[in-house]
C-alpha cells in the first residue's frame, strides 16, 4: 500500500521534516517574537541536545542554566524568562510553552498519510461496507458485516470481525484485533497488538468444574479515545465494556468485562481492572495500579502507581499505596513502617541490657 505526504506550505527536507521560520511559528502559536524571524528549524529537540536548527522551549526555572548554554536557534519561552541569557537567533514569548508545542510539531513533522484503497491480499467479508477514502492494509481482515467509516486507515494484519463498526478517522494500527461487535467511535486510535471485545474472565464452578460464563456484552470505545499497544479491553458479560469519549489508555493495561471508563481519563501502563469497575470523568490512574472488582473511582480521582485499590475512592481525592488510601495518610503509614526497624532495635537493646524485664 502506497502512502504519500502533503507538506503543507513548508519544503519537505530529506527525512520527513518541515522547514519553518521563526516568524511563521509565532504567528502559529500568537507569541511575541523576539530575534531574527528568519531563523529556521527542522526539528525539536530539548534545550541541552538542540542545536541550530532545532526548536526548544523552557517553562521551568530548573532549565534556566540549560537555556543560557543551548545551542537551540528558535525557543518557545514563558514570559517569565523572557530577559534570561540565551543564544538562540530567535526567542518567542508565549504563556505555557511546552503546551504550544502541540501546534508547531503536526508543522514541523508531516505525518504519511495512507493512500486510499484495499490491498489486494485483504479478505473482505460478506456485506462489510466501507465510506469514502478508506485504505486497507495488506492481509487485512474485515468480517461478515463490518462497517468502516469514511478517512479511516486499517493497517496491515489487522482482524476486524463480524458486525464491528468504526467510525469516521479512526486508525487501526498493524495487528490490532477487534473482535466481533465491537464499536468505535469517531477518531479512534487504536495501536499494534491491542486486542479488544476478547471474553472476560468470568467462571462459575458448577459439577467439579469452572463453567465459563457466556458473555453477550459488547465493547463500545467512545470518540477520542486512543489505546496504546498490547492492551486488551473485554466485552461485557451480560452488560457492555464502555471507554468514554476523550479518554487516553496507555500500553499494555487491562481492562475487564463489564468496565465503565468515564471521559477524559488517562490511564498509565500496566494498569489492572477487574470486572464492573467504574471509573468516572477525568480520572487519572497510575502505572501498574490494580482496581479490585466492583468498586468506583469518583470523577478527578486520582490513583497513584502500584496502588491496590479494594474500596471506592471519594471524587477529586488522591489516594495511593497498598492497600491504597488517601494520599496523606498513606505517606503518614509509609513514614510509620520505615520507623519501625528503629524502634525493634532500641526495644531488643533494652532487653539485652535488662533481660529480668
Amino acid at each position: 500500500m502506497r502512502t504519500s505526504t502533503s507538506s503543507g506550505s513548508n519544503d519537505l527536507s530529506g527525512d520527513g521534516a518541515c522547514t519553518i521560520t521563526a516568524e511563521a511559528i509565532a504567528a502559529l502559536v500568537g507569541g511575541e517574537l523576539i530575534g531574527d524571524g528568519s531563523a529556521t528549524v527542522t526539528a525539536v529537540a530539548p534545550l541541552d541536545r538542540a542545536e541550530a536548527n532545532d526548536l526548544s522551549f523552557i517553562g521551568n526555572a530548573k532549565y534556566s542554566e540549560s537555556f543560557a548554554s543551548s545551542a537551540a536557534g528558535v525557543v518557545l519561552v514563558d514570559p517569565e524568562f523572557r530577559s534570561a541569557l540565551s543564544k538562540a537567533r530567535a526567542r518567542i514569548i508565549v504563556e505555557k510553552p511546552m503546551e504550544k508545542m502541540l501546534a508547531v510539531l503536526p508543522k514541523l513533522y508531516a505525518q504519511p498519510r495512507a493512500e486510499p484503497g484495499i490491498a489486494p491480499t485483504a479478505r473482505i467479508g460478506k456485506g462489510a461496507s466501507f465510506g469514502a477514502r478508506v485504505s486497507i492494509g495488506d492481509y487485512a481482515v474485515i468480517g461478515d458485516g463490518a462497517a468502516v467509516g469514511d478517512d479511516c486507515v486499517i493497517g496491515s494484519h489487522c482482524v476486524v470481525g463480524a458486525g464491528a463498526v468504526i467510525g469516521a478517522r479512526s486508525n487501526l494500527y498493524p495487528h490490532a484485533t477487534l473482535y466481533p461487535g465491537v464499536t468505535l467511535g469517531e477518531r479512534v486510535t487504536i495501536h499494534s497488538g491491542t486486542r479488544l471485545g476478547s471474553d472476560g474472565f468470568g467462571y462459575v464452578f458448577s459439577g467439579g468444574a469452572h463453567a465459563k460464563i457466556p458473555h453477550v456484552g459488547r465493547c463500545i470505545i467512545g470518540d477520542d479515545v486512543e489505546i496504546g499497544a498490547n492492551t486488551t479491553i473485554d466485552r461485557g458479560s451480560i452488560d457492555d465494556t464502555v471507554i468514554g469519549a476523550g479518554t487516553k489508555i496507555d500500553n499494555l493495561v487491562q481492562i475487564a468485562h463489564n468496565v465503565r471508563v468515564g471521559r477524559l481519563c488517562l490511564l498509565v501502563a500496566q494498569v489492572g481492572v477487574a470486572g464492573s469497575v467504574v471509573i468516572e470523568d477525568g480520572c487519572v490512574i497510575g502505572g501498574q495500579a490494580g482496581f479490585a472488582g466492583h468498586i468506583t473511582i469518583g470523577a478527578g480521582a486520582k490513583i497513584a502507581g502500584q496502588s491496590g485499590v479494594f474500596g471506592d475512592v471519594p471524587p477529586g481525592e488522591t489516594w495511593s499505596g497498598y492497600p491504597a488510601r488517601p494520599h496523606r495518610e498513606s505517606l503518614r503509614a509509609s513514614g510509620a513502617l520505615f520507623k519501625l526497624a528503629g524502634m525493634m532495635r532500641r526495644i531488643e537493646k533494652l532487653l539485652e541490657e535488662h533481660p529480668e524485664k
